[in-house]
């Protein structure tokens, strides 16, 4: 099959679903699929081999942003256009820029979902353009659900049928302001119609979309993410002291203030002898603040010489990271769609503990790699972990189930496998053009 796989960068932030995507095409290659990443906004910032590596960047996000400030720009000279959507251009911006915040980019994401009717129809008229000199397209994924507004366009000019991913799309389009909240999902329900497939990444998350969509069965199916599981091994012996670990990235959202105060009773309680805390992940410039914020507490609380914080870590670093933890916690305060770290850390030996919520309870009943909590409570939390940590044959019981399933049922290969079964679905036998 010829495959386009669409999806957005995050420039100098690392973002899961860039893994996923990118991991994803590198396995659709190897089972000798042709597979074009094609990335939006922004560059993709990689743990691996970047697999959009000479596509040019579409929609770019200085562009797409002048595009919705004034009407005047978007009859801009090409010239101007291509200059401010140079690579090099996004990437020193987007080095400069904080995450973006939902509450701030309301118009924004309605245009974007409106598609060839947005301000961003110049973008859409290049992307398709550009995809009309490549090879005929088979099926064309989007990354996720924000990106409906092209799949009309999309449909129409390259005559290819259209599969969405979901990946947690809620959770951004809850937090927009009142007036586009709701317009928003209006839009995106009646975008919704144009796409072929739908494919989330857990039964939780797909049912969830499926009401608010108001999606029927029959155009729903569940994949559950997977990883390249290259590299990924548990500790040769298990870490003394133990080691409490957390690697997401580092905000509120993720619930590390909830795992830090989890840590302080731990501490407090001193069942656990000379516990340690290590903190890895992303840590941007809008997530600096409260990561402050946590080192002064611990500080407050004399634990903070137990700690470690490691932001923006390789891949290489990561496993290393990983590979120096007893136990495992992300306390997600939000819906959670998945969690590619859970099979991070199983991939790693580990047994985690989360909480009672989201995809949560279905991953770890799959994988018997952990145990639940009640959610938003950091005594739950602390329990929990106490016990995972105190029982040395219930850990590594944990930690065996956890690794074995990320082997068998969560590795990138399996991934590519299941999405291609469901590319097969919509693609005709005959392309018109052959008919």
């Amino acid at each position: 099959m010829n495959i386009v796989q669409i999806t957005p960068g995050a420039g100098g932030m690392y973002c899961g679903n860039c893994f996923r995507d990118n991991a994803l095409v590198a396995a659709l290659r190897k089972m000798g699929h042709s597979t074009l990443l094609v990335p939006l906004y922004l560059p993709l910032k990689l743990e691996e081999e970047d697999q959009s590596a000479g596509t040019p960047i579409f929609f770019g996000g200085i562009n797409v942003y002048l595009d919705q400030k004034s009407a005047l720009f978007r009859k801009a000279p090409h010239w101007l256009h291509r200059w401010l959507a140079a690579p090099t251009l996004l990437r020193w911006a987007a080095d400069r820029a904080a995450k973006t915040r939902a509450a701030d980019v309301g118009d924004l994401t309605i245009s974007m979902l409106r598609g060839e009717e947005g301000h961003q129809a110049r973008e859409l008229n290049e992307l398709t353009s550009w995809l009309k000199t490549q090879a005929a397209s088979d099926v064309i994924c989007l990354s996720n659900a924000l990106l409906v507004g092209l799949a009309r366009q999309l449909k129409r000019d390259l005559r290819a049928p259209i599969i969405c991913v979901l990946q947690g799309e809620d959770s951004f389009l809850d937090a927009l302001p009142p007036p586009h909240k709701d317009a928003a999902w209006q839009i995106l329900a009646e975008r919704a119609a144009e796409v072929d497939l739908f494919v989330a990444p857990s039964r939780y998350f797909g049912e969830l979309m499926a009401r608010r969509l108001g999606l029927p069965a029959e155009r729903l199916r569940i994949v559950h993410n997977g990883i390249n599981l290259d590299g990924f091994a548990p500790p040769s012996s298990p870490p003394h002291p133990p080691v409490l670990g957390y690697f997401a990235r580092m905000c509120r959202e993720k619930g590390l203030d909830t795992l830090v105060e989890a840590f302080i009773l731990l501490k407090q309680r001193n069942r656990v002898k000379d516990l340690k805390l290590h903190v890895g992940g992303g840590c941007g410039p809008a997530d600096e603040r409260f990561v402050a914020t946590l080192r002064a507490r611990l500080e407050n609380q004399g634990v903070v010489a137990d700690a470690q914080f490691h932001p923006n870590l390789d891949r290489e670093g990561k496993q290393a990271f990983l590979r120096s933890l007893s136990v495992f916690s992300v306390p997600a305060l939000y819906g959670e769609a998945f969690g590619l770290y859970l099979i991070e850390a199983w991939a790693a030996g580990l047994p985690v503990v989360q909480p009672r919520h989201a995809s949560f309870p279905e991953l770890v009943e799959a994988s018997r790699g952990g145990a639940l909590c009640e959610p938003g409570s950091a005594e739950a939390l602390a329990s929990s972990i106490e016990q995972v940590l105190l029982d040395s044959e219930t850990r590594r019981t944990m930690g065996e189930a956890g690794r074995t399933a990320a082997l068998q049922h969560f590795s990138v290969e399996r991934m590519a496998r299941e999405m291609a079964r469901v590319f097969e679905e919509v693609v005709p036998a005959v392309r018109p053009e052959q008919a």
